[in-house]
């Protein structure tokens, strides 16, 4: 039995929405999804038509609407206790992070959706289809050896419910991991990784397999492209698979790439430097470097040796800069744990479930005031921010209480994300939040509150709550300094509040 077969309503047409999508169709798939959540009552048919509405929005680019599609994927996902959804819906989230440029949100939803995804009890067709949209997401955020391993997962998992191994070629894994090499200057390894994928194409054309999903066409030529760009003869045209495959971005951006390689291999570098001037690509589909690297083969064919050598050292250096990201997000995982090691010592300072907001997930008033009476006992200062919500009222006045949760969720997020590491953010009450920055002084605070500028600024706020502006007003203060006690320093911080712009003294 199939895991919608489990669902009271909607099943056929939701089962209709997955295979246009597994087929490249994500336009069509949407309205059949909009007209679903229009009428399904039953929550766990809701949260799956959320969730795969949350996967066709990023098929087809729409980056400005993939936060508010999540979060209510998320909320709507969060009322199951469903393995397989928490799991699908995590993945996607993974893939959105990386269209964000978020690569730690991106590796948290990684880690998430494989636990989540090895908790399924019974698999099935559709544990099979996340198993491979986890693959994809490994895969895009650079972490290929884990996405090969999981889209082994979904070809056994596919295989036991009677699936053809074609359907989960996933040959854009293998090409991601050439490129890579490629970028790093292994072009040898780059050529390697391609015969193989081509190797693979031979032979399920010589078998004859007729389930190759549409989306493979695009990876396949490509990667025969790509490998006629640096010089080598294929066997299969080309041109003819970098046809159809739907109306995702990945394959619109892979043809177009596609055709530039196939300029270069036929001699025509001027043109293919054309083509690359004439159509952006997403640096999120190959990566960043690709569209340096192929100008950089370009120019070298042409005999413009020293505007190659210059190509491929920019391309060196933005696959550098994603390296750097990972190596980042490494020692945030290393200090994570050590945070994590900290609270499991001190069990009474944050096991207690009455110091957490149950709506955003951040410590409360009470575990703020223990986490400062524990600072203070130690003789320690900090900078304490007290940030409000300008527009929230009106907010819960239009759009209702619902749309106002999604707004307080959202700004914890964006509270969350431009801390540094080791600070400490708490919602007070209400639309009030806290920030405290242990031993800043008033240019880490000042530095602080621009960046909680900019995010706040930076988010799509008319796409949750139209015609509602929402903005901060955030005012500074120090507890510990002079003997200040927090209840001096929060009424200080609130009386310096001004709208939306740093800090440059605190009192």
């Amino acid at each position: 039995m199939s895991w919608l077969d489990q669902l009271a309503e909607n099943t056929e047409e939701l089962r209709r929405a997955g295979r246009l999508q597994q087929n490249g169709r994500s336009a069509e798939a949407l309205p059949i999804l909009d007209k679903v959540l229009a009428v399904a009552a039953d929550p766990t048919t809701r949260a799956y038509a959320l969730v795969q509405r949350f996967g066709a929005l990023i098929n087809l680019g729409r980056i400005a609407e993939l936060a508010t599609a999540m979060t209510i994927a998320e909320n709507a996902v969060r009322e199951i206790p469903d393995a397989y959804l928490r799991g699908q819906m995590h993945a996607f989230a993974a893939l959105g992070a990386h269209l964000e440029r978020n690569l730690d949100r991106g590796v948290t939803h990684l880690v998430q959706a494989s636990r989540a995804l090895a908790a399924v009890q019974e698999n099935d067709s559709e544990t099979a289809w996340g198993w491979h949209d986890l693959a994809m997401a490994y895969s895009y955020l650079g972490f290929h050896g884990h996405a090969l391993t999981a889209i082994e997962q979904a070809r056994q998992v596919g295989a036991a419910v009677g699936l053809a191994p074609e359907i989960f070629a996933a040959p854009g894994i293998r090409l991601r991991n050439a490129v890579s090499l490629d970028h790093q200057g292994d072009t040898d390894g780059c050529l390697r990784v391609l015969r193989d994928i081509d190797a693979e194409l031979t032979r399920y054309v010589s078998i004859g397999a007729d389930h190759m999903r549409p989306g493979s066409r695009a990876a396949y030529g490509y990667s025969l492209a790509r490998r006629a760009a640096l010089g080598e003869e294929t066997e299969a045209n080309a041109a003819e698979w970098l046809t159809g495959g739907g109306d995702s971005v990945r394959t619109r951006d892979l043809q177009h790439l596609g055709h530039v390689c196939l300029a270069m291999a036929a001699g025509r570098p001027g043109q293919a430097l054309s083509m690359l001037d004439s159509v952006p690509v997403s640096a999120e589909i190959l990566g960043a470097a690709e569209p340096a690297r192929l100008r950089s083969i370009c120019h070298a064919a042409a005999g413009d040796h020293a505007a190659a050598h210059a190509a491929d050292r920019y391309a060196f250096r933005l696959a550098a800069q994603r390296i750097d990201r990972l190596r980042d997000g490494y020692l945030d995982g290393v200090a994570a744990r050590l945070d994590a090691q900290e609270t499991q010592r001190d069990p009474g300072r944050y096991g207690d479930e009455t110091l957490t907001d149950p709506l955003t997930g951040l410590p409360n008033r009470r575990q703020l005031e223990r986490y400062v009476a524990t600072m203070l006992q130690r003789g320690d200062r900090a900078a304490i921010g007290v940030c409000d919500l300008i527009g929230f009222t009106e907010v819960n006045a239009r759009h209702g209480r619902h749309c106002g949760d999604l707004v307080l969720q959202r700004i914890a997020g964006v509270l969350n994300r431009v801390m540094r590491r080791g600070d400490f953010v708490a919602r007070f009450a209400g639309d009030e939040f806290v920030v405290v920055l242990p031993g800043a002084g008033t240019a880490q605070a000042a530095e602080v509150s621009r960046r909680i500028t900019a995010a706040t600024n930076a988010e799509n706020w008319q796409i949750l709550v139209p015609g509602t502006p929402i903005s901060l007003a955030a005012g500074w203060s120090e507890v510990g300094a002079n003997g200040r006690t927090l209840s001096a320093a929060l009424a200080a911080a609130a009386a310096n509040r001004l709208p939306t712009r740093p800090l440059s003294e605190m009192t």
